[in-house]
Formats: C-alpha cells, sequence, structure tokens
C-alpha cells in the first residue's frame, strides 16, 4: 500500500506533547513541597494529609489501563484534549479548595484526567513518529522531560510555596495545560486509521482498576500501617486475586482491555519490568535526599529545589545526547543496561552520606551519575514499550509505561521509608545510651536511615539492569534486524501504524 509522507506538523505537535507530560510530572512532586501549608491552611489532620497524595495516585495509576483504551476507541487527540481540560479543571479546583473534601476531591479528578492524558501523550507520539532517527529525537526529549521534570517541581514547587503560597501549585498548571489543549487542537494530526472500535471490556475495566488500586493502598497503608496491618495484607491478597482474574479473563474475551499480545512481547515486557523496578529506586532518591537537604541540612524550599538541577542536567545529557543519538546506532539493552548501571554507581555514591556530608564532592557527582545513566536508559525504554504495537494497542501500550512507573513509584516509597524508619529506630535504640547530644543523634540516626534504604535501591537498580540486558533482545532500531528470537514479533523500529488515509 502507498504510504503517505510524514505530517508537517509533527515537530510543533511534540512541543505541546511535551507541555502536557511535563504539566503530569511536575505535579507529582510540586504537591509535596507545598502539603505542609496547605494541611495547616485548611485544617488537615496528620492522620488524614496522605490522602492529598494517596487520592491522586489511586485514581491515577488504578484508571491508566482504561485511559489508554479511551484512547484507542476515542481517539488521542480527542483523549489528549479531555484529559488537558480537565485537568486543568480539577487544578482550579484544588487551588480554590476550602476543606480537606474539597481538597481530596480535586487530587481525586486530577489522577482520573491524568489517567486520559498521560496514555494520550505517549501513543500520538508513538504514532506520530514512525522513523527511526526521527524517533530517537522526539523520545529523548520526551525521556528527558518523564525523568526531570519531578526534579523541576521540586524547585517550582518551592519557588511558589515560599515566594507566593501553596495554591498557587495547583493554579500554576491552568496555563500549562490551556497552551498545550490549544495547541494540540491547531497543530496535532493523528495518523488515519489507527483507533480501536472494539467494544469496551466492562470486566477488564471492574478487574483492572480495583486491583490496581488494591495495589496502589496496599503499599501506601503500610508506609503509614506497617506491613503486618491486616488490611494492608487483606489489600495486598485482593490486588492478587483480582489482578490474576484480570489476566484470565484478558485470555478469553474477544476484545480485551490490555491484549495479552502486548506485554507477552519479551522486549515490551523487559521494558515494563525494568522501568517499574528503576522507578522505585528513584522515587527513594527523591523522598530522602529532600528530606535529607532541608531536615539535616537546613536548606529551604527553594534552595533543596536548585539543589536537584545537576541530576536535571544529566537526565538532558543523558536523554537527548547520548540516548537519542546512540539509540540507532547500538541495541537498545546496550543503552539501558549500563545507563541503570550507571544510575547504580551514582546511587552508590550517597550510601557514604553523613551529617556534614559535602554537597559538591559527594551528591553532586552522585546526582550527575544518576541523571546520566536514568536519562541514558529511560529514553530508549519510552520508545521501545511501543515499537512493534499494532495502532490500534498504542494507547494501552502507553498506559502500561505509565502504570509501571505510577505502581513503581507506590511500591518505592512505602518500601524504602519502611527500610529507612526501621533502621533509624534501630540506630537510635543502640546508641541512645552514649548519646551527648539528642538532636545530633536524632539526625545521624535519620541519616543511617535513609543510608541503609539507598543500598536497597542501588541493588534494585542493579537488578533493573540485569533485567534490561536479558529480556531486551531486539536489534538496532531502523536496521531492519530479523525478528529478535523468542519476542513474538519483529525487532525492526516499525511501529505498525497505517498511515493511509482511508
Amino acid at each position: 500500500m502507498p504510504v503517505t509522507a510524514p505530517d508537517s506538523r509533527r515537530w510543533k505537535a511534540l512541543v505541546f506533547i511535551a507541555l502536557a507530560q511535563l504539566m503530569v510530572v511536575l505535579d507529582a512532586t510540586i504537591v509535596n513541597i507545598a502539603l505542609p501549608a496547605a494541611q495547616s491552611d485548611l485544617g488537615i489532620s496528620d492522620g488524614n494529609k496522605q490522602w492529598v497524595i494517596t487520592a491522586y495516585a489511586l485514581a491515577f495509576g488504578g484508571l491508566l489501563l482504561f485511559g489508554g483504551r479511551i484512547a484507542d476507541l476515542w481517539g488521542r487527540k480527542q483523549t489528549f484534549v479531555t484529559g488537558l481540560i480537565g485537568f486543568a479543571l480539577a487544578s482550579a479546583l484544588g487551588g480554590a479548595a476550602q476543606n480537606e473534601a474539597m481538597m481530596f476531591g480535586a487530587r481525586a479528578l486530577q489522577g482520573l484526567f491524568g489517567a486520559l492524558l498521560a496514555p494520550a501523550a505517549l501513543s500520538l507520539l508513538a504514532v506520530m513518529f514512525t522513523d527511526a532517527k526521527e524517533r530517537a529525537k522526539a523520545f529523548g526529549i520526551y525521556g528527558a522531560i518523564a525523568g526531570g521534570g519531578g526534579a523541576v517541581g521540586l524547585i517550582l514547587g518551592g519557588f511558589l510555596t515560599e515566594y507566593l503560597n501553596w495554591r498557587w501549585t495547583f493554579f500554576v498548571n491552568i496555563p500549562f495545560a490551556i497552551i498545550a489543549a490549544v495547541g494540540a487542537v491547531l497543530v496535532i494530526r493523528e495518523p488515519a486509521g489507527g483507533r480501536n472500535r472494539s467494544p469496551l471490556d466492562i470486566p477488564g475495566v471492574l478487574l483492572s482498576t480495583l486491583g490496581l488500586v488494591s495495589l496502589v493502598y496496599g503499599f501506601t497503608r503500610a508506609e503509614t500501617n506497617g506491613w503486618s496491618d491486616a488490611t494492608t495484607i487483606g489489600l495486598f491478597v485482593a490486588a492478587a486475586v483480582l489482578l490474576f482474574a484480570f489476566v484470565a479473563v484478558e485470555a478469553r474475551v474477544k476484545h480485551p482491555l490490555l491484549p495479552l499480545r502486548v506485554v507477552a512481547d519479551r522486549n515490551r515486557g523487559g521494558v515494563y519490568a525494568s522501568l517499574g523496578l528503576a522507578v522505585i529506586a528513584m522515587f527513594g532518591l527523591f523522598l530522602f535526599l529532600t528530606y535529607y537537604l532541608q531536615v539535616v541540612k537546613g536548606f529551604s524550599p527553594v534552595k533543596t529545589g536548585f539543589a536537584f538541577l545537576p541530576m536535571i542536567a544529566g537526565m538532558i545529557t543523558g536523554s537527548t545526547q547520548i540516548g537519542a543519538r546512540l539509540m540507532t546506532r547500538v541495541p537498545p539493552r546496550l543503552l539501558m543496561g549500563p545507563g541503570f548501571l550507571l544510575a547504580a554507581l551514582g546511587m552508590g555514591l550517597l550510601t557514604q552520606l553523613t551529617v556534614d556530608a559535602s554537597y559538591p564532592a559527594l551528591i553532586l557527582p552522585a546526582q550527575l551519575l544518576l541523571g546520566l545513566g536514568m536519562g541514558t536508559a529511560f529514553m530508549p525504554a519510552m520508545s521501545l514499550a511501543t515499537i512493534g504495537v499494532e495502532a490500534r494497542d498504542a494507547g494501552v501500550a502507553s498506559a502500561m509505561v505509565n502504570t509501571s512507573q505510577q505502581v513503581g513509584g507506590a511500591i518505592g516509597t512505602a518500601l524504602l521509608n519502611t527500610i529507612a524508619a526501621s533502621a533509624t529506630t534501630a540506630y537510635i535504640a543502640d546508641h541512645a545510651a552514649g548519646a551527648g547530644n539528642p538532636q545530633l543523634l536524632q539526625a545521624q540516626a535519620m541519616v543511617n536511615g535513609y543510608t541503609h534504604a539507598i543500598w536497597w535501591a542501588v541493588g534494585i537498580l542493579l537488578v533493573s539492569a540485569t533485567l534490561a540486558l536479558t529480556l531486551i533482545n531486539t536489534g538496532v532500531p531502523g536496521a531492519g534486524s530479523a525478528p529478535a528470537a523468542g519476542s513474538g514479533e519483529g525487532a525492526e523500529d516499525e511501529i505498525k501504524v497505517p498511515v493511509v488515509a482511508h
């Protein structure tokens, strides 16, 4: 069949897709900086404050697969614009919140519309950029934003909280969303013939949503109530049963929510697994380094944000200058594996943290290594996650990338925080008798807890690198290589997107 020329406006479209992605990633960290001020202003109790984060995480993580399927059904452009408008309205509601119920509702709505927006954005890139070299550049930019946006959120959140007030951490989303939505309407033109108009798999929607919500909430509750809490255990059991039932249903229904062919491919499966594990380590790092700089070192929110700049610079360099340039020359596993290993080396440096550790001598080089490694690995991972999928599955394949990141973030925050808290308690118990300065003991105990958890993060990154090197076996993108053994699909960098005008 004749193939039409690529859309001449695709690079302009990338600007607005990247802007929307930046907004979603920023929101994941910007609210953390504002949480203490918002809690005080709205009278949210200590027991309920976690719901500012949890309400968003549950809606976003639980509805991502549904959002990806809606993108395939409605069309990615329409879903993208709807998600942007809804996210802006939910952000306005959050900024105007007068009580905790209004705040929690706004955060849940942000998560819902984010679950529409995120997979639509990634799948638009997948169907618009099919040339190997162009795809490398486009996903390099997207990967840099996905990796570094969280740290930018810390800077922006610090500025807004310190010099305006916490409400602006919500209101700032509105101009992002409006500009991205208007730009999308004007310049995005989705290739024809890529929709999946099959009937919606309602049992699959219910089982996946409830299963993912149970899993995310289980890890969130474990952080506050402990791993042996009866409700925590019940949530994990429910998640296992629901997700097992989901897989069983998807294997049998005619039009599944998540066609198992999307995850059965060893290359995409390798991406989802290694990326999810890497995010566990990254979320732990953001958490501990933020606490270390603010509580132990006494940095202000703004200074803490700027302290993360080397990591952002490393991620942008790794993604756009290393990953994007080498992606068309070397197999993806030789970027992802070494990238995660370099990140593990940077994480390993942070195990040497002490109360009086030097920022220039220790934290700065560790962040540069982490950023370079993660940027180099994230870029091919984002691209490979949607390579080889049929156009009708692009939305749900993109949703799986976001789901692995979201679940990884929930696991990372709960697991590593629990490890750190246990090590801190043990340190105080062991050293309390001879402590002359209680404040110094508390600081030393906190840092000891952080380093214990960071060692776990190093190990997780090493596992991530191992999975990437062993599971991912596709050849150099665009080289027209033969199908990789056991991959189930061709390894060439040609997404199966019908771009013929129908």
